[in-house]
């Protein structure tokens, strides 16, 4: 059957649309397209034989090359472990309280804190470490156990409350079961006079005296200046970890508090340890 041809002689499909205004040409594609066309599927073709394609039921194709990125990523890995290796070693025996800025191990250590506190402590303590409700700031100077680098240390490897033996404990006790509301509205009104934010005088004169018939100041001292072997807060200064308004106040004294720091020894690597101490140190915070 031969082609069609529209009245300027050139060859059609025979297709039409709107009235005939519309029709189809059957020009041939260019010879140069076509054979690329070709070349693409046999390359195709060549592709998914070498290099992992078709998917199986637990794995897919590893090709004749047995290419994986997996295996790329975790060359270039091991390549910069080896590259590091004395550096590591090292971090992992160091005695913290002298690492030297500008030294090649304390720049190490921090570039390697950096890193894996933004992989395993950021969740909790934020990107910048500037911390949430119930979960500090490492940025300022106000530390519940020590801002030490020793001390910042043994936290880390140990956590608060953690599965650790060498885990600290320090509750906050409720005290919802011992005291009435009133007391309780007491007490709050002269922790919120220690630190200088408004409060009821009077109601803060008798909370004053609740607070050493209570045992309050067995752990948070006289003054409330708090003591760091018990992880009891300061209360006379701005800084609150959950809040320093008198309803979060009253529901600390009430409900008490038990935040968990989670234990990273066995979890964490000796010199990763070392290096997130470091890095939490020169935030701004260490002591």
């Amino acid at each position: 059957m031969s082609a069609d041809k529209n009245n300027n002689g050139v060859e059609t499909t025979g297709h039409t649309w709107d009235d005939g205004t519309l029709e189809e040409y059957n020009n041939p594609l260019p010879r140069w397209w076509v054979w690329v066309f070709y070349i693409t599927i046999v390359w195709g073709i060549w592709y998914t034989i070498a290099y992992p394609a078709w998917p199986l039921i637990e794995r897919a194709t590893a090709g004749y090359k047995e290419y994986s990125t997996r295996s790329e990523v975790a060359a270039e890995i091991q390549r910069f472990t080896d590259m590091n290796a004395e550096l590591e070693a090292e971090l992992a025996n160091a005695d913290l309280t002298a690492l030297e800025r500008g030294t090649p191990l304390y720049n190490y250590a921090i570039q390697s804190g950096r890193a894996t506190f933004a992989t395993w402590c950021s969740q909790c303590h934020g990107s910048g470490a500037a911390g949430a409700e119930g979960y500090p700031n490492l940025l300022d100077n106000d530390w519940l156990w020590g801002g030490d680098i020793e001390a910042i240390q043994y936290t880390i490897a140990y956590g608060i409350r953690g599965d650790h033996d060498d885990t600290r404990f320090g509750d906050m006790p409720a005290h919802s079961d011992l005291l009435d509301e009133e007391q309780i509205g007491q007490i709050a009104e002269y922790v919120l006079s220690l630190s200088g934010s408004g409060s009821d005088a009077a109601a803060a004169e008798a909370g004053a005296v609740l607070f050493d018939e209570e045992g309050c100041s067995g752990c948070h001292m006289e003054g409330g200046v708090g003591m760091r072997e018990l992880g009891a807060p300061n209360l006379t200064d701005a800084i609150w970890l959950f809040g320093g308004d008198k309803a979060s106040i009253v529901e600390t004294i009430a409900n008490g508090r038990a935040g968990v720091m989670p234990t990273w020894d066995g979890r964490l690597s000796s010199s990763q340890i070392n290096a997130v101490a470091a890095y939490v140190h020169q935030l701004g915070g260490g002591e």
